[in-house]
């Protein structure tokens, strides 16, 4: 499909990365420290959503053709024609912003976690029939929010698993 491609910020993908890597050094240095097993459960339990957050994120994508959108997710794509859109609405909570695509059948959310949204918001108003747009998508379309509270989350995920390596390297050696 030739048109632009717009994927996950790379300013989350980083940390999320590194939150990964640090979480899987923790759970090693724990083993090998023989942390009890409680600990280890814990450990592996919050490293499940980071590593699934990560993937999903990382695969995830949307590529806006000529005529119609597509997006890749971890388990399949999903496909729409503009000229079948019903609407596109957009929905505003605090900094988090979706993009709701309606059709007949099915429907797509787009979040403000992509790069380039405002550019990808834009985009999709001059794409879809002018019938399909919501008020709300306009007006999105003219002023998107910035969102970086993810960010913020992953980088503090982040600076608490090295603290938290620290201290075990320390009382292990």
């Amino acid at each position: 499909m030739n048109g632009t491609s717009y994927s996950i910020r790379k300013g989350f993908l980083i940390p999320m990365g590194i939150t990964v890597i640090l979480g899987v050094a923790l759970l090693l240095i724990g083993m090998y420290a023989q942390m009890p097993s409680g600990r280890l459960y814990l450990l592996a339990a919050f490293m499940v959503p980071a590593v699934l957050i990560f993937i999903e994120s990382s695969r995830r994508k949307v590529h806006i053709g000529a005529d119609r959108i597509l997006m890749e997710k971890t388990l399949g794509t999903k496909e729409i024609k503009f000229t079948d859109l019903a609407s596109v609405d957009a929905v505003s909570v605090r900094k988090r912003v979706f993009i709701s695509l309606t059709t007949e059948d099915t429907f797509m959310i787009i979040s403000n976690s992509y790069e380039r949204f405002d550019e990808l918001v834009r985009q999709l108003v001059d794409l879809v029939p002018e019938s399909a747009i919501s008020a709300e998508a306009r007006q999105m379309a003219a002023d998107p929010p910035l969102k970086c509270s993810d960010i913020f989350s992953a980088w503090l995920a982040v600076a608490v698993l090295l603290l938290v390596i620290a201290a075990q390297l320390r009382s292990a050696f």
